[in-house]
């Protein structure tokens, strides 16, 4: 990554390693691998942070419950469960942050002792209700009755009730200010719904926040009190900026790193996580005289049978599942096609066939096949003559406009809306032409050329445009087109010059491929 200017840096959250993931886990990752793959193809430098938090109560009693030491416990979910998963789905991640790790653990306490020393740190009780599952100090408004007794909302089950000596962060004297920045930079804290949530929650008063916990030690340390260990989300918040180098001198590896780097420009979070990353995490910064994250992001829910996706409550699908049988770039496709980021959406096998059978395999699969076959059939499998269907050219620059402008603004479906409204337009162009037809008649042989270009041309365009959504099938397209061999590797190729029509040079060898988006499996 250069250095000579700062990077688009995203993350995802770092996830709970209690478990294997699930596809909620993986909706998150391909969103955040799509939007930095589309920010690649803007030319720009980018950096991609995901990885695992691995401490806390809940690990480590679900690691005693396994029989086996906590260390032992995540070390093997990450190797087994965790970066498999996102190699599966071909997420493109640049850093992979584990809080278990020596970068990560020594700058927790170094920032932990920077606030101590600046006195936004000091010793107190608490005594409250405690939810395990979200390893969250909860306010007793948050809890729901059920026959008499407090359950966490998200959770469904019931509080513990924790009373310790504890150190806290004097989070409250940030409440104004990060009020007063979220009035006058709503693009901070999106959607409009996830910004008024956490409005609303500054303007009802903020408590301070315990920051360590006394009562078991798997956890980073306090560096002046070794009895206490670091509470795990103000441990584990502070990921985003340990893995850039937070801490690190300036002159140093990490210190230009981080100058690089930081602030993040978007870190993606669901929404349950939302006030921890809109409140705690800027305040945080805050306190040490650091720059806030640019854009906090909390998308919805994955529900199956109208649910939050949960492990504990037997929702939670894993990603293969799913990708076994309609293949790893239909995942990719419909999770972000199918909900708009930002709400909550179902996840429906029925809905995902019938869009993987109209949208992918008839509409862009089919025609990426059909044109292969008529090159082959009436060219020999040479690209004619370049030649320009104004109505195409025209309609592919009002494309890349809005498709760039709707991906940039998180809005997934818009963009991908706009690149596949382009496809079912190349295929009423062939559909109107009927070059079968042409070919039938040795005069028609300009016209049938010019129809056959076209096609291919559109194809080099809405294989670059999907390339961040579908990585693997549009690399097979761009081969298939004699792309690779004239133009260069596909990832290289800009957004901002997607439409200068013309590109793919006449004498391109086009190849025939296995089809795209084969014909579903049906169970008998």
């Amino acid at each position: 990554m250069s250095t000579d200017k700062k990077a688009f840096y995203l993350t995802t959250p770092i996830y709970y390693v209690n478990d294997a993931p699930h596809i909620g886990h993986a909706y998150t990752t391909v969103a955040g691998d799509v939007l930095t793959r589309w920010h690649r193809q803007k030319g720009e430098s980018v950096w991609f942070l995901t990885g695992t938090d691995e401490h806390g109560q809940k690990v480590m009693r679900t690691a005693d419950a396994s029989g086996v030491a906590p260390q032992d416990w995540v070390d093997r979910l990450v190797a087994d469960a965790w970066k498999p998963n996102w190699e599966a789905l071909n997420i493109a991640n640049d850093d992979f942050i584990r809080t278990t790790e020596v970068r990560h653990t020594e700058r927790v306490q170094k920032f932990l002792q920077s606030l101590k020393d600046s006195g936004h740190i000091y010793s107190g009780k608490y005594e409250g209700p405690y939810c395990v599952g979200c390893e969250e100090f909860k306010l007793p408004g948050d809890l729901i009755d059920s026959n008499g007794e407090k359950l966490c909302p998200i959770h469904s089950k019931p509080i513990e009730l924790v009373n310790e000596e504890n150190w806290f962060f004097r989070l409250s004297d940030f409440a104004q200010p990060l009020l007063d920045h979220y009035k006058k930079n709503p693009e901070a804290c999106q959607p409009e719904s996830a910004r008024n949530e956490v409005v609303s929650f500054l303007e009802g008063g903020v408590s301070d926040l315990s920051i360590s916990r006394s009562t078991f030690d798997w956890g980073i340390p306090v560096p002046w009190d070794k009895k206490q260990v670091v509470y795990v989300w103000f441990d584990a918040l502070l990921n985003y900026a340990t893995a850039v180098g937070l801490t690190d001198d300036p002159d140093s590896e990490g210190g230009k790193k981080f100058a690089a780097t930081w602030p993040a420009d978007v870190h993606l979070v669901g929404k349950d996580i939302l006030r921890f990353h809109a409140v705690i995490w800027p305040a945080m910064l805050m306190a040490a005289g650091i720059d806030i994250p640019k854009k906090v992001f909390a998308h919805g829910w994955l529900l199956v049978a109208g649910e939050k996706m949960s492990k504990s409550k037997l929702t939670g699908i894993a990603p293969s599942d799913i990708t076994t049988h309609f293949g790893v770039d239909a995942f990719r496709y419909y999770f972000l096609r199918a909900i708009p980021f930002g709400s909550d959406g179902s996840f429906s096998w029925e809905d995902m066939s019938a869009r993987y059978t109209s949208e992918l395999a008839n509409d862009f699969g089919n025609l990426a096949s059909r044109l292969a076959a008529m090159i082959e059939k009436y060219c020999d499998g040479i690209l004619p003559a370049v030649s320009s269907d104004e109505v195409l050219k025209s309609a592919l620059a009002a494309t890349v406009e809005k498709a760039d402008f709707a991906m940039c603004a998180l809005d997934f479906q818009g963009g991908i809306n706009a690149i596949m409204e382009y496809c079912k337009r190349v295929n009423g162009y062939v559909t109107e032409k009927e070059p079968w037809i042409l070919a039938k008649d040795p005069a028609n042989k300009k016209e049938l050329e010019e129809v056959l270009y076209n096609t291919a041309e559109s194809l080099r365009a809405l294989a670059v445009l999907l390339h961040p959504v579908m990585p693997a099938t549009c690399e097979i397209l761009w081969e298939s087109l004699g792309a690779q061999e004239k133009l260069g590797v596909i990832a290289n190729q800009k957004i901002s010059d997607v439409a200068t029509w013309g590109q793919l040079p006449a004498g391109a060898r086009v190849k025939k491929t296995p089809v795209l988006f084969p014909r579903l499996e049906t169970n008998a």
